[in-house]
This record gives C-alpha cells, structure tokens and sequence, in this order.
C-alpha cells in the first residue's frame, strides 16, 4: 500500500546566528519559540525577500546572515493569509507565536540552509 504524499509549498526564512543554533539543536526540524518581544513567526514566500533580509539586516545585526528554505503542508497553511508587507513580492505569513509548536508540527522535511551572507 502507497501513501499519497500531501502537496506542500516552500517557505523561507531570513535568520541569524542565534536562531539557526537553535534549529540546528532542535535537528533541523523546528523553529524556536519566539520571545516575548516578538509575538509573531514571519516566515517569507520568495527567495529574493529572504536574500534580501539576510544580506541587508541579519548581516549588520549580527556580522551573518542565513536564508533558511523548508516545506509546510499546503492545507495547514491556508489559515494563514498572505501579507504583503511592502511591495509586490514582499510577501510573509504571519504566523502567531501561541501557533509555532502547531506549525512545527507541519513541517514537512528538514530546515536547509540555502544562503549564508558575510560582510563584504
């Protein structure tokens, strides 16, 4: 008997040193919990979006940044709308921080590294 695999979508996620320590303890299968100032989990839609976070904030935040690439299971994600959060492929979900463990949950595969940005 074959199981049918459930259609997924690509997500990214721009981060920094401290975060991607955190995924990397967890095996590559979670997001961390987010801290209290940070009541919101923004994972992006698009490649570029994230490369461009990770080169232009995570770098001079924190002397690197990382581009993160994961699948999420298609229907799990339809409770979250698309937010366009400047221009036309600025685009995040915006995924309450009381909903990640849930999120995780939906992780479909690891969490890959695709990107690392140093300072020039």
């Amino acid at each position: 008997m074959t199981t049918k695999r459930q259609p997924t979508t690509t997500l990214w996620r721009p981060t920094g040193p401290e975060e991607l320590a955190l995924v990397a303890a967890s095996g590559w299968r979670a997001w961390p919990p987010r801290l209290p100032e940070q009541p919101i989990f923004y994972p992006v839609l698009n490649e570029d979006y994230a490369i461009r976070i990770a080169r232009d904030w995570n770098v001079p935040a924190s002397g690197v940044g990382y581009v993160t690439r994961f699948e999420v299971g298609t229907a799990f994600l339809r409770r979250y709308p698309v937010q366009r959060a400047g221009g036309e492929t600025i685009l995040e979900l915006w995924v309450p921080a009381e909903e990640l463990d849930e999120f995780n949950r939906h992780l479909a595969g690891p969490i890959e590294v695709v990107h690392e940005f140093r300072p020039a």
